[in-house]
């Protein structure tokens, strides 16, 4: 899936500071946990396709990092980005 610029524009808008923000780690988080979303419905109909299956497992990794990083930096931003039911994002 390729998302368009429109999509991105507007995930940055609603999970970062602004359009334009695309480095805070709120907005990655966003961005990937939409692509994960994404492959997770293809492996679902595609459960051979074991490229796609480790480029999510790849994916997941990062945003676990990014999780972590943002868990020691500041607590408050991370249980904010937990607590956004529709990121399907669980601790």
């Amino acid at each position: 899936m390729h998302l368009t610029t429109d999509q991105k524009v507007e995930i940055f808008e609603k999970y970062g500071k602004g359009k334009t923000d695309t480095g805070s780690p709120e907005a990655q988080i966003a961005l990937f946990s939409v692509r994960i979303a994404h492959l997770t419905q293809h492996l679902k109909s595609n459960h051979k396709d074991y490229t796609t299956q480790r480029a999510l497992k790849m994916l997941v990794g990062k945003r676990r990092r990014l999780l972590d990083y943002l868990m020691r930096k500041d607590i408050n931003r991370y249980r904010a980005l937990i607590s956004q039911k529709e990121l399907g994002i669980r601790k």
